[in-house]
Order: structure tokens, then C-alpha cells, then sequence
């Protein structure tokens, strides 16, 4: 093959890259203000302790009503400010329920295998887990 052959083919290669790139970058774009929206989330309990401070999310449109619990089930978000301790701040993906007597918040973390912690509405005193989040004082739900 000459050498102009192996330019042309080059190039075309060359252009279809860019109209590939180009298609993935309109993908994206497009895509990105559907996902803020669903990602938008609220911190609806926020709790102290003596090693950690502890905070709960959940989706704005669980809170609002627009989109209902699957079986009465929100998936929300876990985060644990280790800061103090100079291990940061982790966020872990939580299930949470309420209360069989309606009192409290039952918050499951399901990716650590740790048993269900209740959080009650009104605030108290509440273990999350053994090892940051013991003696953790929380604030009434929603007061945030």
C-alpha cells in the first residue's frame, strides 16, 4: 500500500475517535442534570459523640413524597466524620425504616453486616457501632 493510502486511512481513523469522543461528551452531558436531580439528598439526623460525629441523608423526594419507600424502605447515606481521629469523612449507602412503634428511625448497615441501630425522632442517646459511634447524641429528626 502507498504511502498516501496509509494517511488517508489515518485520518479516518482519526475521525471517527473524534466523532465517538464527541458522541460519549453530548452522552454525558445529557445524562448529568437527570442524575443531580436524583442524587439531590437531605440530612435529616446529626449526632455527636466523644470520637465521631455521625450524620444521615436521605433523598429529597422520599422527604417530599414524589417518590414512595419500596416496602417501606429508603435507601439513604451514612456518613461518619472520623476527622477528629485523622481517618476523614466516610459515606456508606444505609437502608432506613421506621420503627415497628413509630418512635424512632431504624437505620440498617447492610454493607458492614452491623446490626440495625434505632435512632429515636425525639433525639437521645444511641450506640451506631463498637467502635466510633458509641455514647453519639442526636438531635431530633428532621431538625437539621
Amino acid at each position: 500500500m502507498p504511502q498516501s493510502g496509509r494517511v488517508i486511512e489515518a485520518f479516518e481513523a482519526g475521525m471517527i475517535m473524534k466523532q465517538v469522543l464527541w458522541g460519549a461528551v453530548a452522552l454525558v452531558l445529557a445524562a448529568a442534570p437527570a442524575l443531580a436531580r436524583e442524587g439531590a439528598m437531605e440530612r435529616v439526623i446529626s449526632c455527636k459523640g466523644p470520637d465521631a460525629s455521625m450524620e444521615i441523608y436521605v433523598p429529597e423526594d422520599a422527604l417530599t413524597g414524589a417518590v414512595p419507600p419500596k416496602h417501606g424502605v429508603i435507601d439513604g447515606l451514612y456518613a461518619l466524620d472520623l476527622s477528629g481521629a485523622m481517618k476523614g469523612k466516610h459515606l456508606e449507602p444505609v437502608h432506613i425504616t421506621e420503627s415497628p412503634n413509630h418512635e424512632g428511625i431504624v437505620m440498617t448497615q447492610y454493607t458492614r453486616g452491623l446490626p440495625p441501630t434505632t435512632i429515636p425522632k425525639d433525639g437521645g442517646m444511641v450506640n451506631f457501632d463498637n467502635r466510633f459511634g458509641t455514647h453519639a447524641v442526636c438531635g431530633k429528626f428532621g431538625s437539621q
